[in-house]
């Protein structure tokens, strides 16, 4: 567009600068055939030639002038995702996974005061059923609760934590577990113990009683767990990863049929880099 502006420009001031040199050229001839109209004709030409003289003025201006106001909005965008980035890699929240793992079947109390009401809070879903069939036929399915402790190991306090997925290895099959479908997001509860002075992450679990998942009469073998999880400090920033979890397998079981599993190493792997939640204003 502008140098189709540009172009124009030049060829109108071309012409009008022809015809004003051909009325110099003839100005005696334009004299003696038009008399005065001959003047007046050279007079329109002229006042022709400033109109396009200050037209193509005030467009330099105006471009110019819109050049800078996109060069001042460029600087300042950068300068904004710059104090962004620059925030967030502030106040970011690392976890690491530790100490012992435990698994039992989830209490009655809480399946009652969530899935038979029609809530999915802090629950994920096996792979293979539906949030439908699941509140249709509560009874068709096995409640697993699974606890894990953790600890920040870089950056600030942790605000809340998601799951985007869960799964369990044993003898090369996979236990995949995902977030329920009439939820955004699938939150984890998180319960700070006082004895041991550490935090844990809470999430039930919910599959076919077919599935030879968990069985609180025997000792359960896994080979390893895999999180895809979202990690919010306490000032917005998420952060994105993959933990994997490498434990030993307990020799025995508790009385109530939970399985401890002690954590010898957990490792996170970011997916992307930090960013900035936006503020939810309906709060």
């Amino acid at each position: 567009m502008k140098n189709k502006i540009f172009l124009l420009m030049a060829i109108l001031s071309s012409l009008v600068f022809f015809l004003a040199f051909l009325s110099l050229i003839y100005g005696d001839f334009l004299d003696e055939q038009f008399n005065v109209i001959g003047i007046r004709i050279a007079t329109i030409i002229v006042s022709f030639a400033s109109f396009i003289s200050s037209t193509t003025f005030s467009f330099l201006v105006y471009y110019h002038n819109r050049t800078v106001s996109k060069l001042n909005d460029d600087m300042n965008k950068r300068a904004e995702m710059f104090r962004e980035l620059q925030f967030a890699s502030s106040n970011y929240s690392i976890i690491e996974f530790m100490d012992r793992m435990k698994i039992s079947m989830e209490s009655t109390r809480y399946i009652d005061k969530y899935v038979r009401k029609g809530s999915f809070y802090y629950h994920m879903l096996e792979s293979s059923i539906s949030d439908k069939d699941v509140l249709a036929n509560p009874d068709n399915y096995d409640y697993v609760s699974i606890r894990i402790p953790f600890r920040v190991i870089e950056g600030k306090t942790v605000s809340y934590i998601t799951l985007d997925s869960l799964s369990f290895e044993r003898d090369n099959k996979k236990f995949i577990f995902k977030k329920p479908s009439l939820l955004e997001e699938c939150r984890v509860f998180i319960l700070y113990n006082e004895i041991t002075q550490r935090k844990n992450i809470i999430v039930n679990l919910i599959l076919p009683k077919d599935i030879n998942f968990f069985n609180k009469e025997k000792i359960n073998h896994f080979s390893k767990i895999k999180i895809k999880l979202n990690i919010i400090s306490l000032l917005g920033v998420k952060v994105n990863g993959v933990s994997e979890l490498y434990f030993t397998n307990p020799e025995q079981i508790e009385g109530d049929g939970t399985n401890t599993y002690r954590i010898n190493s957990s490792n996170l792997t970011l997916s992307e880099m930090p960013t900035i939640l936006p503020i939810d204003t309906s709060i």
